[in-house]
């Protein structure tokens, strides 16, 4: 008989189940005496770690590839973007709708059949012949992937009911998000030094193997007896908001400010404002857009939203620049990475005694101010050689991210009634693939049209040979393998200016982002006890 991973209780509904010591847990909003989660719930929650890893993992493991896919596919700048953004913007789209499909159908069983289909889509990615191919098998991997995460967070609220335990196992799970995504370039630098760039799709397989055979041992399966229905103009609207909105940022930031890309975002606002009006008209919403009326718990969203966005693209152009510019192979600069991805981590879980003590208020902005003078070095220090401010801007990038997302995601799930768990941790996990998807659709783009702009090319340049220069660094690079010496290297030293004055630009950005989200934070984010009696 499976053993289950919370005290004994008389129904499978989990996330229905009111969490003990945790706001709004009993009728009269008592404190009930805390419930400590046996040895195996600890277990479970090491097996639901893989597909988060997993999933943060390829949300940046590409950073480090698309010098060698360019190369290989030849993609536009346009489809090199599209191939980093189809994953997180399909997975971001879909998260809530698969969360609902859980409900009804099994969560456990939506967990399997999308780590059965993220291991076959992974490896047909490994070998896309066309950028149109990978951009596709990227798309597919959002939807697979879509299926593992709702369960994950949603998961630590009902089996953690001791608060200092589930804070804990926030903090894991927060840290692990955060330092899959800061993970993907070292995975994906030692895998490029030693095989094609599709080894880094085929990682996938090693991973979701196990998960597929101890779930079933691990985890009993669970579902909402009265599951709300499938709304699928809900699940359009929620695309058809983000694609065109997304496409927009990009057309605005390739090709200046057009008919094109104006319309685009103004339709993708429109699909969002239906889509915020659908749910608050149904009585069974596929997300619940209430939750956002306590401040700690839109705070907290706006918290995520914002450190994923510079966190990726913080990785999107440091990983180019390391290989392309510094002229480090795939592991080195993969390794110049690894002193950020520790200090993540240490401050991920070190952050969860001191949260104890200290206000999320204060705490929350005081982290994303160290993450904002980690972009303010790259800023003020990037060079063509430059690599050690590198390292010191992502240990304090790392230090701030690691800190404010486990704060942040342990008032997420406080502040929404334990019956909200499931909601709650879908707006978490959605903040992220969004984030992920700005990031470089974002801060991307920006840097793509300053390098189109400010790239000078010689005379001597074919007009193919020209476009393919000013479309990717990657391209640039591969155009001076065609060049006699001279002119080689005067393309290539025109190519790093352009591109680091980009990189300055864009940080700028990144601290403008950082202490946007800190003010957010200072102004909204309140204990949960006393965000759950406003």
């Amino acid at each position: 008989m499976t053993e289950n991973l919370t005290t004994p209780t008389t129904t499978t509904d989990l996330d229905a189940r009111p969490t003990a010591g945790a706001p709004g847990a009993t009728a009269r909003g008592a404190a009930e005496p805390s419930v400590r989660a046996p040895r195996r719930a600890w277990f479970a929650l090491a097996v639901l770690m893989l597909p988060v890893l997993l999933v943060s993992i390829d949300n940046t493991v590409l950073s480090f590839a698309l010098p060698e896919i360019s190369l290989a596919l030849a993609p536009t700048a346009a489809q090199q973007l599209w191939i980093i953004d189809a994953y997180p913007l399909v997975l971001a789209g879909l998260l809530v709708a698969m969360g609902s499909a859980g409900d009804r159908f099994g969560r456990r069983r939506m967990l399997l059949i999308g780590s059965v289909g993220f291991a076959v889509v992974s490896i047909g990615a490994a070998f896309a012949p066309t950028a149109e191919a990978l951009i596709a098998a990227r798309a597919a991997l959002g939807f697979f992937g879509a299926m593992l995460m709702p369960s994950t967070l949603s998961l630590l609220r009902t089996v953690f009911a001791d608060r200092e335990q589930r804070r804990l196992a926030i903090a894991i799970w927060a840290t692990g998000f955060a330092a899959g995504s800061a993970f993907g370039p070292i995975v994906g630098g030692v895998l490029l030094e030693h095989f094609a760039w599709g080894s880094v799709f085929l990682l996938a397989v090693p991973v979701l193997v196990p998960l597929i055979i101890l779930v079933p041992l691990l985890i009993p399966e669970s579902r909402d007896p009265n599951p709300g229905r499938i709304d699928i103009v809900s699940i359009v609207l929620s695309l058809a908001a983000m694609v065109p909105i997304v496409f927009g940022i990009k057309s605005i930031a390739t090709d200046g400010l057009d008919a094109t890309g104006i319309l685009a975002i103004a339709f993708g606002a429109a699909c969002a404002l239906w889509f915020v009006r659908r749910q608050l008209r149904s009585d069974s919403p596929m997300l619940d857009v209430r939750l956002f009326a306590k401040g700690s718990f839109g705070g907290a969203v706006l918290v995520n939203l914002f450190s994923v966005i510079a966190l990726v693209g913080f990785l999107y152009f440091v990983s180019q620049h390391l290989q392309l510019i510094a002229g480090l192979s795939p592991v080195e600069a993969g390794l110049a990475l690894l002193p950020g991805l520790v200090a993540m981590i240490i401050a991920g879980l070190a952050v969860v005694p001191v949260a104890r003590r200290v206000r999320p208020r204060v705490l929350v902005p005081v982290a994303l101010g160290l993450s904002a003078s980690g972009y303010l070095v790259i800023a003020l220090f990037t060079d063509a050689e430059s690599i050690a401010p590198i390292v010191l801007a992502f240990v304090l990038l790392g230090v701030g991210i690691g800190a404010a997302e486990t704060v942040s995601n342990e008032l997420i799930l406080s502040s929404a009634p334990p019956e909200k768990a499931g909601a709650a941790s879908a707006v978490s996990e959605t903040a992220y693939e969004l984030g992920a998807v700005l990031g470089t659709a974002v801060l991307g783009s920006i840097l793509a049209a300053h390098y189109r702009a400010a790239l000078v090319l010689p005379a001597s340049l074919t007009s193919a040979q020209a476009d393919a220069a000013r479309e990717t660094l990657a391209g640039t690079s591969a155009v001076a393998e065609q060049m006699p010496a001279g002119i080689a290297d005067q393309v290539l030293a025109s190519a790093a200016v352009a591109f680091d004055g980009g990189v300055v630009l864009t940080s700028l950005i990144g601290v403008g982002l950082m202490l946007g989200a800190a003010v957010i934070a200072a102004v909204t984010l309140r204990n949960p006890v006393q965000a759950s009696t406003d």
